[in-house]
């Protein structure tokens, strides 16, 4: 399948994967991180934009999704891309991990969720999953 190469160890590699996060240092370590490692990696600052992104590029593998932002809400974001891109793996990012916030976000849909303050080690991880 095209964009879902492997390699020597076996992990996935050159996925196509959203970053929606308010927080401009947030999307930065995501985008230095996950391009180190050969992913392309698109990034929006707002929900609206991360729809819009979805809207056009339809292709994301992954989208990383915060759960609180100003204007839409991580999970309307999840809840309208599943929509758009059914097939497409959403993971929350919430400085807010609660028991509570992880069930909700599974039970929309969410694949996973990764709490704030990670580690570059934690967001691959989850990624190469």
């Amino acid at each position: 399948m095209p964009g879902n190469h492997t390699n020597k160890q076996g992990q996935a590699e050159s996925h196509k994967i959203l970053v929606v996060d308010d927080e401009a240092g947030i999307r930065r370590g995501c985008n230095r991180v996950l391009r180190s490692q050969g992913h392309q990696v698109m990034l929006a600052e707002n929900g609206e934009q991360g729809l819009e992104i979805l809207r056009q590029q339809p292709d994301v593998d992954l989208v990383l999704v915060d759960l609180r932002m100003p204007g839409i809400s991580g999970f309307e974001v999840l809840q309208q891309g599943k929509e758009i891109v059914p097939e497409t793996v959403f993971v929350m990012i919430t400085a807010y991990a609660t028991i509570e916030a992880a069930v909700e976000a599974t039970k929309r849909g969410a694949y996973d969720f990764i709490a704030k303050p990670f580690t570059p080690d934690d967001l691959l991880r989850l990624v190469n999953r």
